[in-house]
């Protein structure tokens, strides 16, 4: 072997972060085995009504976000983020048997809102732990690497769910107990392959939401989570993606492929793309990420046809990819070390808020003026953006 060839960078990125990155891709497949299915269990066999999933999936997710900001400011206050984050995935594959045993709507959304409690635990100290295991100057691949590794799981998931469905006739229960297997792997993972690294800074500064703190965070801090937020609402909930393939005359069996698919791409993606944020500017891959979603909205928009969906689908996939670990690397980057987990708190909260009030205003626009509405306003927000971030970089160069 050569002494002066350099070493690939996916193999100076460390262990702990491999090991998060199979943590993710696990609960990922146990979480949408069962996701991509609940809404027909709950309508064809529990009973409930569509207003029912609705409420229940929108106070899940609410829930989530706001145990996000409190798991993250707890991580650095006590100086532990693997403790955090095995709380976390635990509480998440412990809920997986709920889902199997249901008999009504209420055990389901029990179920829903202690899974989403776990997601919120564990979701800013797993990143802030992934920022504290990588060199800075492999950070962007790091978090790609996750990403991508994470998105692997969130489309073997429905596969699995699907082929299941089939072999079993259609047997949710079934489906569900086996969900329970990769959710356990996933907990066994993050106990004996993830250490706590030893230079994480304790926390020596008090409560990090005092302002003296919160200041400490800075304005280039809060320009990421601003920029975050931006993106977030030209981005609404992937939903309108499954609803835009429903009108194409895709078979329903088969339209849960759709985010299958979309997945897939970011997950290929994902770690080039996160690779590449080591080298070139945060803010022109941000920007040619801005561009490829409005190429996305456009093609949406011109035509309900399944080619165009899934032309559509694959771009908004590699938006993703472009720029979901840039964004996590930009927060990692400029929050201070003894308060990532503070900081990625704060990040999630407000790009859910801005991704609630997207998708709110998109479900208005699909129902009071149609589907290519909706995405050339998706196209317009993109375009707001884009030239939100360009003039931006020009008053900073």
């Amino acid at each position: 072997m050569n002494p002066s060839k350099p070493v690939a960078v996916w193999r100076q990125i460390p262990g702990g972060v491999w090991a998060l990155g199979f943590v993710s891709l696990l609960m990922d497949i146990s979480s949408e085995m069962i996701h991509s299915l609940l809404p027909l269990f709950m309508v064809g066999t529990l009973g409930a009504s569509t207003l029912s999933v609705g409420l229940i999936e929108g106070a899940a997710e609410a829930t989530a976000l706001i145990v996000k900001v409190f798991s993250g400011v707890a991580s650095d206050y006590l100086g532990k983020r693997k403790s955090l984050a095995l709380i976390g995935y635990s509480l998440g594959a412990l809920t997986k048997p709920l889902f199997a045993i249901t008999a009504s709507s209420g055990m389901v959304l029990t179920a829903r809102l202690l899974d989403r409690v776990g997601k919120g635990i564990r979701g800013a100290p797993r990143d802030a732990l992934v920022a504290d295991l990588a060199p800075t100057e492999i950070r962007g691949a790091a978090f790609g690497l996750r990403q991508s590794l994470d998105n692997i799981g969130a489309f073997l998931g429905p596969l699995l769910a699907v082929t299941l469905m089939l072999w079993w006739d259609n047997d949710f229960r079934a489906v569900f107990w086996v969900a329970v297997i990769p959710g356990a792997l996933a907990v066994l993972m993050l106990l004996v392959g993830v250490k706590e690294p030893k230079h994480l800074v304790k926390a020596r500064h008090g409560n990090p939401i005092r302002r003296a703190n919160l200041r400490r965070l800075g304005k280039t801090y809060w320009r990421v989570v601003t920029i975050g937020a931006v993106f977030t609402l030209a981005r609404f909930s992937e939903a309108f993606l499954v609803l835009r393939a429903q009108q194409g005359g895709i078979a329903l069996a088969l339209v849960p492929l759709v985010m299958v698919a979309m997945n897939i791409v970011y997950s290929a993606t994902a770690y080039p793309f996160g690779k590449l944020s080591d080298r070139i500017s945060p803010a022109r891959l941000l920007s040619w990420g801005l561009l490829v979603l409005i190429g996305a909205d456009l093609v949406l928009a011109s035509s309900a046809d399944w080619r165009a969906t899934l032309a559509g689908v694959g771009l908004w996939g590699v938006h993703m990819g472009m720029t979901q670990g840039l964004l996590t690397k930009l927060v990692a980057d400029t929050a201070p070390a003894d308060l990532r987990g503070t900081g990625f708190g704060f990040f999630n909260l407000i790009s859910g808020l801005a991704m609630l009030a997207a998708s709110v205003l998109a479900g208005w626009l699909w129902d009071s003026h149609g589907a290519a509405l909706t995405f050339v306003a998706g196209a317009i927000f993109s375009a707001a953006a884009w030239l939100m971030l360009r003039l931006d970089r020009r008053t900073r160069h």
